[in-house]
């Protein structure tokens, strides 16, 4: 069988462990790689993860990436909020790679675009008929925590009332500033958080309704709405992270919850707390991942540590390859690809 002809979109913290993978994988031959930083363009693919050469270089092209001959693009760039743009930006890039004839692989959302509204559905699926491709949105959280694993979670229940996950991640180790200060904003004054946290809680509220609305569809409730609520820590001392250095009195945690609500009470909550560092932050629970399931009977499980987590979004992307190009065209949500889930079954007073 053939190799399965893969690029890479972007090279950042998490594209860079997605090009590891792809190149280590007798499976997958790499066809490209898109990159934005202007240091990159004309480098070898492999010198730029410390492989051996591939005979690939870098390029910004957008054009020449659209022309490549290739099966499947992973597609992991900063968020088009990161820009000060809403989700319309990466779906018309996600538009044109699909209708170009190459499946699309995406960490920027779209785990469950129906939660996008119709119009954004209709133009995925016509671009995914014009070239013949399928779309999959995935990551960790969402990806896995907060939509895989309670649906699995909910085939041991003879009936659900609530969902609660809630992740807790430490930034300490993460090396990209623009993530962890640009995005998120740590490091920032209270005054400059609160103002250039807008098109980011836009983001964050518009990425786990997906997670909130796939997993409620998937047990047949019908959500009223997706709220959201957040909030931040100030340091109390001064101290250094991988993105830079946290000053006293600047943003060094924050702390998200989304409620899916039926009627006015919650059907499933996703709280998710981010720390620039778990040692620094005593406030908000320690990093790590919980699932309950509330209902007949009571599930809980606990992950205490996913060492790497950049490196397993990169994993989860890649694994699913095969999944993806073999999927008949359209958009294919973890619903959708060879992974059986025996779900429960929902019941609300």
């Amino acid at each position: 069988m053939p190799a399965i002809r893969v690029v890479q979109w972007a090279t950042g913290a998490v594209g860079r462990h997605a090009l590891q993978g792809v190149l280590s994988s007798p499976d997958y031959e790499l066809a490209g790689v898109l990159v934005y930083d202007p240091d990159k363009i004309g480098v070898d693919a492999g010198l730029l993860v410390g492989l051996p050469r591939t005979g690939v270089t870098c390029t910004d092209d957008v054009e020449r990436i659209l022309a490549t001959d290739a099966d499947c693009v992973l597609h992991m760039p900063l968020p088009a909020s990161y820009f000060g743009r809403d989700h319309a930006s990466d779906l018309s890039t996600i538009c044109s790679l699909l209708a170009s004839g190459k499946n699309v692989i995406t960490t920027t959302g779209f785990v469950y675009p129906k939660s996008y509204g119709r119009p954004t559905v209709e133009a995925l699926e016509a671009a995914c008929r014009e070239g013949g491709t399928t779309l999959h949105g995935t990551g960790v959280n969402p990806g896995f925590m907060s939509d895989f694993l309670p649906l699995v979670l909910s085939g041991l229940s003879s009936r659900v009332d609530h969902i609660y996950v809630r992740e807790s991640s430490d930034f300490r180790g993460h090396p990209s500033r623009q993530i962890v200060v640009d995005l998120v904003g740590f490091t920032r004054s209270a005054k400059d958080y609160t103002a250039a946290v807008r098109p980011y809680r836009a983001f964050q509220r518009a990425l786990f309704a997906e997670s909130a609305l796939l997993v409620a569809d998937a047990l047949g409730v019908e959500l009223d709405e997706v709220e959201e609520s957040d909030d931040f820590e100030l340091a109390t001392d001064e101290f250094e992270i991988a993105a830079g250095l946290v000053r006293q009195g600047t943003v060094c945690a924050s702390r998200w919850v989304f409620s899916g609500l039926v009627r006015g009470r919650p059907f499933m909550t996703i709280e998710v707390v981010y720390k620039a560092d778990a040692e620094k932050v005593p406030r908000w629970p320690d990093p790590g991942f919980s699932i309950h399931l509330e209902g007949v009977p009571q599930v809980s499980v606990t992950v205490d540590e996913v060492s790497h987590g950049l490196a397993a979004a990169a994993a989860h992307a890649v694994n699913a390859i095969p999944a993806v190009c073999a999927a008949p065209p359209g958009i294919a949500t973890l619903l959708d690809l060879p992974l059986p889930i025996a779900r429960g079954r929902a019941r609300l007073a």
